[in-house]
């Protein structure tokens, strides 16, 4: 019985996770349920389990009495008759250590016992799986699409199944039973039934973590990856910079002949992405982020956090972007925001903010001439006239 027990606990601690001291620790929980349920009480009764050998042994501390008559409670006393067979050297009064035959407990109780057993272990399963995957939180993980509920999807990740919701799907992916996938774990939550694994197909990080499994760079900490601005299932602007001068943070994530990249965007089923050098300066930074179109010049206010852009006029629909996406990711990736015109439309621009100081220019020249009238003088001196009167005044201020 105890090498099979014991091979049954070897057995769940192997391939449940389940340590060896919570397994003992259940053992005992049984053992003493079954005496309660046997004897009524256990406030007396000890229960150790060899770590090694999984033997058990259980006992009762019990009081010895002169006869059978002084006998209150059978669970707690024993007489000095029968205590002595045990130790002869015991007398009434002494506490004794009694051994407990477990073979003796009834059949309900033995069933309760293995019941308390099997409902521990469910409960430890429960929590290892949770400590594992809530580890994880924040990470990419590979799983299995098992099946569709409703608009959700319940993805196996091995020891347990993850719940892809619709919030947090890319509406351009459709699965398939067997599909196999990456997700990023949003959230772990426990409950009665095992864990509840929250992830996302369309979270930033996603992309970053795809990053980090491919790029050997990113791992090590020469390239960093300042900033990600994504459209799930469109495109993804990413800012890398190195700290290394040797490398190249660009090239580093593009990887031999574009190897890297590709990788990344087949697991997220062709998405485009735009990787960009970051830059301390915000014009460059915002010059590199409008990618993969040619800016003229950029000018960046870094109080306001707008910027001004011109591109060439051939150029204006690749910056601006379909739907405005190329600038909307610009503007997210940087924390700018961005005004772009062409050249032609800045010139005109500039050709009516010259217009409007020329006019300034014509109106303060015309009143320069009103002055220069009789007229003109004769206001002129009424102008000093009330100054020279109020001079008194303002010097005793």
């Amino acid at each position: 019985m105890n090498t099979e027990l014991k091979d049954a606990m070897e057995l769940l601690e192997k391939e449940k996770g389940i340590s060896k001291e919570s397994l003992i620790e259940s053992i005992e929980l049984s053992i003493m349920q079954a005496c309660k349920n046997h004897f009524g009480k256990t406030d007396n009764i000890s229960v150790h389990v060899n770590p090694e050998t999984y033997e058990f042994s259980v006992t009762a501390e019990k009081e010895v009495v002169e006869t059978e008559a002084d006998i209150v409670d059978p669970t707690l006393q024993v007489t000095v008759a029968e205590a002595r067979k045990k130790d002869p050297d015991v007398d009434a009064g002494d506490i004794i250590t009694i051994d407990i035959n477990s073979k003796n407990f009834g059949r309900i109780a033995i069933q309760n016992a293995k019941n308390v057993i099997l409902q521990r272990i469910r409960e430890e399963e429960r929590n290892v799986v949770f400590n594992q995957y809530n580890s994880k939180i924040r990470q990419v993980v590979s799983g299995v699409v098992s099946r569709q509920q409703g608009k959700s999807y319940s993805i196996n990740l091995g020891k347990a199944d993850a719940i892809l919701s619709e919030n947090e799907q890319v509406k351009s992916e459709r699965f398939v039973p067997t599909d196999r996938i990456k997700v990023y774990v949003l959230d772990v939550k426990s409950n009665s039934k095992g864990p509840k694994i929250l992830v996302s197909r369309t979270h930033p990080e996603l992309v970053k973590k795809l990053f980090e499994e491919e790029v050997t760079e990113i791992r090590e900490g020469i390239v960093e990856i300042k900033g990600i601005s994504r459209e799930p299932g469109s495109r993804t602007k990413m800012a890398v910079y190195s700290h290394d001068p040797n490398v190249d943070a660009v090239g580093a994530c593009v990887g031999l002949n574009g190897s890297r990249v590709s990788a990344v965007v087949s697991e997220l089923r062709g998405e485009k992405i735009d990787i960009i050098a970051w830059d301390e300066d915000p014009a460059i930074l915002i010059e590199n982020a409008l990618s993969p179109a040619k800016v003229s010049s950029a000018e960046a206010n870094p109080e306001e956090h707008s910027a001004k852009v011109i591109v060439p006029d051939y150029q204006l629909s690749l910056a601006i972007g379909k739907e405005g996406q190329n600038a909307r990711l610009a503007a997210r990736l940087t924390g700018y925001k961005i005004d772009i015109k062409s050249e032609t439309q800045a010139r005109k621009a500039g050709e009516k903010d010259m217009q409007l100081i020329g006019d300034v220019l014509d109106d303060g020249l015309s009143f320069l001439e009103e002055l220069d009238t009789p007229s003109g003088r004769d206001l002129i001196d009424d102008i000093e006239e009330e100054t020279a009167e109020d001079l008194p005044g303002l010097q005793e201020l």
